[in-house]
């Protein structure tokens, strides 16, 4: 009798033993694809900082060429891997940064490249809003352009004017 209840007991344990291991392979799963998740969104705010770049040095093929890399991304973000807050601010920008990129890739004019920035910045700054940059970034504030925009440096390197005005501007948030 003794020996029965000595080997139930070393069933339970070892059952339970399983099933403890067996959750704890499950956590660690989940984690990673959470990790993932959280870096769907990495590539399209890179893209865009590469834009904004474009437009300070002014140079309005490099610009045009960034905005088609920013298209890549956009379309590379798998909506099904996206948390549900950030699904449901995708869904509600997607169309409108998808066409400023468009739009700013179409054309060499600095000026309408620039002015379609403005949107792509409002739109970003929602999407980064909800699902937070792998960085420190920055919403910065030019009252000459009355715009804003993105960056991951606190300086001031203002995209609507280049050169011409690198300075103008100030940093409004901290997006952390």
């Amino acid at each position: 009798m003794k020996k029965s209840i000595a080997t139930i007991i070393a069933i339970i344990a070892l059952v339970f033993n399983a099933n403890s291991i067996q959750a704890t392979s499950i956590k660690i799963e989940t984690t990673t694809i959470e990790e993932a998740d959280s870096n769907q969104l990495q590539a399209v705010y890179d893209a865009y900082f590469t834009v904004k770049d474009a437009l300070i040095k002014s140079d309005a093929k490099l610009t045009s060429a960034k905005a088609q890399d920013l298209l890549t991304a956009i379309t590379a973000v798998k909506m099904d891997k996206l948390k549900s807050n950030e699904h449901t601010a995708w869904m509600k920008v997607v169309k409108k940064i998808t066409a400023d990129a468009k739009s700013i890739s179409a054309t060499t004019d600095l000026k309408k490249q620039r002015e379609t920035f403005k949107s792509l910045s409002k739109n970003t700054y929602d999407l980064i809003k909800v699902s937070k940059s792998t960085e420190v970034v920055y919403k910065q504030y030019c009252p000459m352009a009355d715009a804003d925009w993105l960056s991951k440096e606190k300086a001031v390197k203002n995209p609507y004017y280049g050169s011409s005005m690198l300075t103008c501007g100030n940093v409004v948030e901290t997006i952390k």
